[in-house]
């Protein structure tokens, strides 16, 4: 356990918060607290702060918590949530948008359209941070991460600033060799020219398929499992006979059964449960092994 004196002697001028609820900051609201929450003032905070953090202290960071499941024991250490600060999008060049590790998917799409940058629309369906984006190599409608980005700037856990090109994250499907404990703090996504009305609609198409066919206003957490080399997970699991299965709180989306909801009163355990009743289902039904897309973090 770190004790808060060592912390506040750091000279921190952010928000360092102890036993911080983290459900009201993830999509399921569920799930313990965080040891610590830290909201850096600037860059030169957050890596103030790292710097002169205890090495053996874990370090996690926090978007908007859309692809996460908090386990009800909470999670050790320090949570870094970037704010304001963090969350700018300045176009660069023609082709090229600066985007803040804070800022979402939808403001990075916005200031692409307005700066006649295609190329980048996916982003507005995905329910996230720049942050998340570049560790997770995020993607839906034909785009993934990897596809746009040139390059990031990353505080490690020692609290070094470096920048990394596409080529040096090790990019896979929903997957980077981002270090443990390193924070995004900053992207370079690059698209092509195009005409903000066309892209407009674009962005339009694809934020009207997402609402036709995903729970988006339950609390959920996105899509569960990722899509098995030469299948689709929702249909492994429909399949199955999962849709709408339920343990507690926790129910298979009848809309998109990729998608797990907390129907109001579920634990983070009855939601990691269902997801493992249904990988156990699919596994005895299909032959596939699902792997999780959501991160599951903290302790049970």
């Amino acid at each position: 356990m770190v004790e808060q004196p060592t912390l506040e002697k750091n000279g921190v001028r952010g928000k360092l918060t102890p036993q911080a609820p983290l459900a009201p900051l993830v999509w399921f609201k569920s799930g313990g607290a965080a040891e610590w929450l830290f909201e850096p003032k600037d860059m030169a905070d957050l890596q103030a702060f790292l710097r002169d953090l205890d090495p053996s202290v874990p370090v996690m960071a926090l978007g908007l918590g859309s692809n996460m499941i908090v386990r009800d024991g909470g999670v050790p250490g320090v949570v870094v949530r970037l704010g304001k600060a963090f969350a700018r999008v300045e176009k660069v060049d023609e082709v090229t948008l600066r985007c803040g590790g804070g800022a979402s998917g939808i403001l990075v799409s916005s200031t692409a359209r307005d700066a006649g940058i295609a190329g980048v629309e996916f982003l507005r369906s995905i329910p996230g941070t720049v942050g998340g984006f570049v560790r997770m190599n995020g993607g839906a409608y034909g785009g993934e991460v990897k596809d746009i980005l040139v390059d990031c700037d990353v505080v490690l856990r020692s609290g070094e600033l470096i920048t990394l090109g596409v080529a040096q994250l090790g990019y896979t499907y929903r997957h980077s060799e981002l270090p443990d404990g390193a924070i995004v703090v900053s992207a370079q996504f690059r698209g092509h020219p195009g005409e903000p009305g066309a892209i407009q609609a674009e962005m339009d198409r694809i934020s009207a398929s997402r609402e036709a066919s995903q729970p988006l206003r339950s609390k959920t957490g996105g899509s569960t499992f990722k899509n098995p080399e030469g299948h689709k997970a929702w249909q492994l699991v429909d399949e199955a006979g999962c849709r709408g299965l339920t343990i507690g709180g926790a129910q298979v989306s009848e809309k998109h059964t990729n998608f797990l909801i907390n129907t109001g009163t579920a634990t983070s355990a009855e939601i990691e449960a269902l997801g493992e009743e249904v990988r156990r289902r699919v596994r005895e039904n299909s032959g596939v092994e699902l792997e999780w897309e959501i991160q599951r973090v903290g302790e049970q």
